[in-house]
């Protein structure tokens, strides 16, 4: 039998136009788009294998097994819009990936203004590879406006095809019965591919995967894409609804065991230091993506941080201070900071709990007789900041609309206006002792420095994202300078505690950057540092105790730190961090499970299984036996599960009040 073209097109229309081949192209696209997003995380330690694909094409069933069960219209529509949500859902996915390192999630989505406010940043993350994640769409298209023209009547196409009124067929009773049996096959199949691995893998090598916080690129490892979605759905749900969540008393006794175990700890009643700055002013400052690799460094023989280098010579410097932040970034160094409890593992505690009690350090300061405001020169709402600095018991919270744009500069302000005005505020409307919290911004990715604000030669980087964040920094670093000789014109600096530390990373991951520039080879360890590393330094009114400190340090620590100079004792607060000047030794434990105590690091696998981490020894950067790690990664997991606990089930005033 000899086929025609004509006859090739009408089978191919045929077989496009079938129910059940439709039904498996829907399947095929989105399996090849969930392959893709996985080619494109390059995540550590994790594979895409079969069981995986099993699993990816068994939540696809379950996501459109009823749309089997509309009539022949509402079918095809049903898959078409199923296909723009879920390239939509994918496609985000992997964008928001290369910027945080993880997943977008139900809190994240609510706070939308925070992605719409990336804006530069989010275009620096698209390449011209993503356009394969549309190239169904753009096919779709084609083939569409190739049927408005060829304009066929319905009559010919009902003939042509079998088509009519009646959906899939002309007995109405018959294909009803086709459908629902279709619809069900998919629902009893998506169950058993997805939901039953999901179920084994939860009881065997991932057990407690529903129990405990997991990371989640860890439970993405588990679930894949889609049930991670499901599952942040369910949880976010699960707490909306009702009552929300019920603590389990057991993890009450665990919170409190720990804090009576950290009191029985506590020794700051011998320190020296402690009281010793009694009703100092506090100014602490958060400085934007600033990373501690470039502390010290030069480039083309130029400081890239001359003015805190300087600083260090009569200040504190924490050479191995580290970032605790989630999936909040900015929002979770400020809640660190100034709550001493870590951030959540999915969504910012800003947003999702904004209402919760916390033992925070200015409602602590302003029970002391402190005046305490906060300073960013951003919109009042970003991040919930607005409702969350009112529960953090803020005397005032000077956002955008409070300071004069007389230096745009990125996002809003630049940072030496910003600096200029801060302290024109501490100095004319804040009554004295004062904590002063300041949110810097001018060093925000992409870090687009205008070319009249660049003042280093950053030779062979120039041109570059990492060449523009050493400018942003350098530029950041001259208006720390301004700041300092302004509070010292005031007459501030010499009765003030004066603070500033890094929020978080600069979401610039790639190692022979940072090979060329520091000029020399890295290890993971090397890279694992760098990445979570941020400068803190402390310059007391007297200037005494200068000196670098090596020890680990974290931003958890600053609250009970800054409450040990002045003399307020932290033992009745629920507070996680170190006291820096307590003389205890001490475990930093970062947000994804990693955690240092000065003598190894542990660094997880984004499998989130224990053996497949790394435990790496300090003193000869060599990795060393996993089980060196394992009592510390114990704790670091008992730590993080007390905080969340914490955080979720609101239990600070159920505590008080004898629960």
């Amino acid at each position: 039998m000899v086929f025609t073209s004509s006859s090739r097109s009408s089978t191919l229309r045929r077989l496009l136009h079938h129910p059940l081949s439709l039904y498996l192209l829907f399947i095929a696209l989105m399996l090849l788009k969930l392959m893709w997003l996985h080619h494109n995380l390059h995540a550590y330690n994790i594979t895409m294998g079969l069981l995986d694909n099993i699993i990816a094409i068994g939540s696809l069933l379950l996501i459109s097994f009823w749309t089997w069960w509309l009539p022949r219209k509402g079918y095809k529509i049903s898959l078409i819009a199923l296909n723009l949500i879920l390239t939509a859902l994918i496609y985000a996915d992997m964008v928001y990936y290369r910027y945080f390192q993880d997943f977008l999630t139900i809190p994240v989505l609510l706070q939308a203004k925070q992605v719409d406010a990336l804006g530069d940043s989010i275009a620096t993350l698209l390449q011209p590879s993503d356009l394969l994640f549309f190239a169904d769409w753009m096919a779709f298209v084609v083939y569409g406006v190739a049927r408005i023209l060829t304009r066929r009547s319905r009559a010919i196409r009902s003939s042509r095809y079998g088509y009519n009124d009646l959906p899939y067929g002309h007995n109405r009773s018959k294909t009803r019965t086709r459908r629902f049996t279709a619809g069900s096959i998919a629902l009893v199949l998506g169950l058993s591919l997805a939901v039953g691995p999901i179920y084994y893998y939860s009881k065997t090598w991932a057990k407690g995967l529903f129990d405990n916080n997991w990371w989640n690129v860890s439970m993405y490892n588990v679930t894949g894409l889609l049930a991670f979605h499901g599952y942040d759905l369910y949880n976010y749900a699960k707490d909306q609804i009702g009552s929300g969540p019920e603590v389990d008393p057991a993890d009450v006794e665990l919170v409190k065991s720990f804090f009576a175990e950290k009191q029985n700890q506590s020794s700051q009643a011998d320190s020296t230091l402690f009281g010793k700055y009694k009703d100092s002013n506090v100014i602490v400052v958060q400085g934007e993506a600033f990373m501690n690799f470039m502390i010290g460094q030069s480039i083309g023989g130029q400081e890239i941080t001359p003015h805190f280098n300087e600083l260090m010579k009569e200040s504190q410097y924490y050479s191995h201070f580290y970032h605790q932040t989630g999936q909040g970034r900015t929002s979770d160094a400020d809640f660190g900071a100034n709550i001493s409890l870590h951030p959540l593992p999915i969504g910012s505690a800003f947003v999702r709990y904004a209402d919760h009690a916390y033992d925070s350090l200015p409602s602590i300061l302003k029970d002391n007789g402190y005046s305490t405001n906060v300073f960013h020169a951003y919109e009042s709402g970003f991040w919930n900041r607005y409702t969350m600095y009112q529960n953090m018991n803020y005397d005032k919270f000077y956002s955008k609309n409070d300071f004069a744009q007389d230096d745009p500069l990125g996002w809003s302000l630049s940072d030496l206006s910003f600096f200029r005005q801060s302290v024109e505020k501490m100095d004319s409307q804040v009554s004295q002792p004062f904590y002063s919290f300041l949110i810097t911004l001018s060093s925000h990715h992409p870090y687009a420095l205008p070319v009249d604000k660049q003042q280093l030669d950053v030779g062979e980087f120039q041109g570059t994202m990492f060449g523009n964040y050493l400018q942003s920094v350098h530029y950041v670093d001259s208006a720390l300078g301004s700041l300092v000789e302004d509070l010292k014109n005031r007459g501030l600096w010499d009765n003030t505690i004066f603070m500033f530390y890094g929020d978080h990373d600069n979401s610039i991951k790639e190692q022979a950057k940072y090979e060329k520039f520091l000029g020399r080879s890295l290890n993971q360890l090397d890279m694992e540092q760098i990445m979570n590393e941020v400068p803190l330094l402390v310059h007391l009114p007297d200037g005494g105790e200068a000196g670098t400190f090596d020890e680990p340090a974290g931003q958890l620590d600053i609250t009970p730190s800054v409450l040990h100079l002045l003399g307020v004792s932290d033992q009745s607060y629920y507070h996680m961090g170190n006291d820096v000047y307590d003389g205890s030794s001490r475990t930093v434990v970062l947000r994804n499970g990693a955690f240092t105590d000065g003598s190894v690091f542990y660094i997880p696998s984004d499998d989130y299984i224990y053996e497949h981490g790394s435990c790496y020894d300090l003193s000869s950067r060599d990795e060393s036996d996993i089980n060196a790690c394992r009592a510390g990664h114990d704790e670091a997991s008992k730590r993080l599960r007390v905080s969340d606990t914490i955080i979720t089930y609101d239990l600070i005033t159920r505590l008080r009040e004898g629960l």
